[in-house]
């Protein structure tokens, strides 16, 4: 498939959250170039820039805030995607930790659970091999 500027423009936007363009995003890109339906994704895009890098709150509390919420929804895929992008929006493994505790409040055991889980995780990625 040839890549149009669209789905470059589009794909920036999600390498400059996530640093990379997530798997389950190129699957969309992909059926929404094949069915004409590009403008959909440029929409959602433009809405997920507005929301996630304009927002009031900054992009480092804003992805803090949205792993919360994904983790009281007990979302563990997009959880593990947010995470990483609150810490390349400058969050810290301690910060992710602190929105663990906070889910434990809201969403239980099963959410707290779920969120340790995703930092130990990025943790572990971060350790240097002995």
């Amino acid at each position: 498939m040839t890549a149009a500027p669209e789905l470059e423009s589009i794909r920036n936007r999600y390498r400059e959250t996530f640093g990379s363009v997530p798997h389950g995003i190129e699957d969309r890109l992909r059926v929404a170039h094949a069915t004409g339906r590009l403008d959909v994704e440029e929409t959602f895009a433009t809405l997920r820039r507005l929301v996630l890098h304009e927002s009031p709150l900054g992009t480092r509390t804003q992805q803090l805030v949205h792993v919360g919420q994904l983790l009281v929804l007990g979302r563990g895929g997009p959880a593990r995607l947010h995470a990483r992008g609150a810490l390349q929006a400058g969050a810290t493994l301690a910060d992710l930790v602190g929105v663990a505790e906070t889910a434990l409040i809201t969403g239980g055991a099963p959410a707290y659970a779920l969120g340790i889980e995703i930092v130990a995780e990025l943790f572990d990625a971060a350790e240097p091999p002995d």
